[in-house]
């Protein structure tokens, strides 16, 4: 899957741009503030139907406009998918799929399959399990549909639980017909959590290793509640305890992902450096694991990746990704000579833009390929 081409008008700071994209390498240079995560986190919002990072709705519109479109000509091997969204100030966003809406957003997810490096994914370390969570459920959401569905229902009922919580209800009844529910989704959500991991892992390992290239050991575990107690006997036993609180205390929503470096958790005793390419192989990994999964390649998105990176990992880096393994790629930097060297190394198609203020301008096409050729 790649995509031939992006319309974009009033996201962020961007008021209008549409570009031709290259089916292997886009390069993307400019100052800082220029508009060049905004570009990669527009590509990104028309898989997921929202922006890579938090952001309200009505701060996606540019400045005092009342509408904002983002619409996507994708190319697979068998067929083509225009996608379409307008988000209108104080309305309900619409996703159109070839022309026809969506009734709900999630059937949208795991359709394009994308995989996106920034330097927020440094709250994967450093953050709360809120995020390691998210992270999981990402991943699984792009390859199964139905998981999706049991994580939205869960958490419906969850919300509903920490009401009557709050409110002190002593509708026993009610109760226990939302923990059993509970209970049987959380299970789902739970089995598929430790099913991803125990696959992912070895993907993960080997990413780690050819990117530092040393004898460090990397480590994802997965650690839940649900490995030493059935759900919904623990949230009837912890219900008068929990009316205290306000909130439930037992449930995948506590889930985690411990990320270790040489056994000891990496946000402990990582340098920047080590955090940096513990992440990138994490997403390196998520896409060949995602590639593995599917049936198609993952678009993958490189925002300002290389900072704080030594040379022999950078170049590691390089080599990886320009390898017949990985698609379409959608690459930024602040420095033009710095990404003119990096796709001289990698020896495959691209195209370079300039970015400034808002504005998306093309300079140079190289070794254009027919998009036919690229699944």
């Amino acid at each position: 899957m790649i995509i031939n081409k992006i319309y974009i008008l009033n996201y962020k700071n961007i008021r209008q741009a549409e570009i031709v994209c290259s089916s292997k390498m886009n390069c993307f240079f400019g100052n800082n503030g220029m508009g060049k995560t905004n570009l990669l986190d527009a590509i990104y919002y028309l898989s997921f139907c929202k922006s890579h990072i938090y952001t309200l709705e009505g701060q996606i519109i540019h400045h005092n406009e009342d509408l904002c479109v983002l619409q996507g000509e994708y190319i697979f091997s068998d067929r083509k998918e225009d996608i379409y969204c307008v988000i209108r100030r104080g309305q309900r966003k619409v996703f159109k799929r070839n022309q026809k809406a969506y009734e709900k957003l999630s059937e949208h997810i795991g359709l394009l399959p994308l995989v996106m490096v920034s330097p927020a994914d440094s709250e994967l370390i450093r953050g709360g399990s809120e995020e390691r969570r998210r992270f999981m459920d990402i991943v699984i959401s792009q390859y199964d549909k139905p998981y999706l569905n049991t994580l939205i229902k869960y958490n419906k009922l969850l919300m509903q639980r920490n009401q009557m919580l709050r409110d002190r209800s002593r509708d026993f009844t009610l109760f226990e017909v939302l923990e059993t529910q509970m209970g049987a989704l959380g299970k789902l959500i739970f089995e598929e959590r430790a099913r991803l991991i125990k696959s992912f892992a070895p993907f993960f390992n080997t990413y780690y290793q050819q990117i530092c290239q040393s004898a460090e050991t990397v480590n994802l575990n997965y650690t839940s509640q649900l490995f030493d107690v059935r759900l919904e006997e623990r949230l009837a036993a912890n219900r008068e305890r929990e009316v205290m609180v306000g909130y439930t205390l037992t449930g995948i929503h506590r889930d985690d992902l411990d990320m270790t470096l040489n056994d000891h958790l990496i946000r402990h005793i990582g340098s920047q450096g080590q955090n940096k390419t513990y992440l990138i192989a994490l997403k390196l990994a998520q896409y060949a694991f995602l590639s593995a999964t599917g049936n198609t390649k993952p678009i993958l998105l490189l925002d300002d990746i290389f900072d704080k990176l030594d040379a022999e990992r950078v170049e590691q880096i390089v080599q990886l990704v320009g390898g017949e393994q990985f698609g379409q790629i959608f690459m930024t930097d602040t420095n033009r000579q710095y990404l003119d060297r990096l796709i001289s190394e990698i020896n495959q198609d691209f195209t370079l833009f300039k970015v400034e203020n808002g504005e998306v301008n093309q300079l140079r096409i190289t070794n254009c390929k027919s998009i036919n050729h690229h699944s």
